[in-house]
């Protein structure tokens, strides 16, 4: 059997229409099975979701708790930057802080524009990481 992978939808898409959805699935007592966290702009998602946090989400996709140090060794940068970087992640709720460390609680990553008139959404990036089998030594 193949397990599910738990997603979560970044998406740009305009406020009303996302508080609307909300409202629409609590009067229903409808539960999203996937975890969304909307951008009312391209710009605000570009401004939070930098290249280098890309990166680091990437890393830590589908991976349990890890420290600032262990995720700046997986990104290959200064642990003072990536713990910047991890620091705007959690303050936008997309990285969990934890005992010691953070983790990025989700095994994949879909971006969603909606255009405006568009009858269906864009999808712009979608991917998944695994936790690679390797033990940091190349085995």
């Amino acid at each position: 059997m193949v397990e599910r992978l738990k997603t979560v939808i970044f998406r740009v898409r305009p406020l009303k229409e996302s508080i609307a959805d909300v409202k629409a699935a609590l009067k229903a007592g409808i539960a999203q099975d996937t975890a969304q966290i909307h951008f009312v702009t391209p710009e605000l998602m570009r401004t939070l979701l930098t290249a280098n946090r890309w990166e680091i989400l990437k890393a830590l996709c589908g991976r349990g708790p890890v420290t600032f140090l262990e995720a700046a060794a997986l990104v290959g940068r200064d642990v003072s930057e990536v713990h910047t970087d991890l620091n705007a992640l959690i303050k936008a709720g997309v990285v969990d802080r934890e005992a010691g460390g953070v983790r990025f609680p989700y095994e994949g990553i879909d971006v969603t524009y909606e255009s405006a008139g568009a009858s269906e959404p864009t999808r712009s990036l979608s991917f998944t990481e695994l936790p690679s089998t390797e033990d940091g030594n190349g085995t």
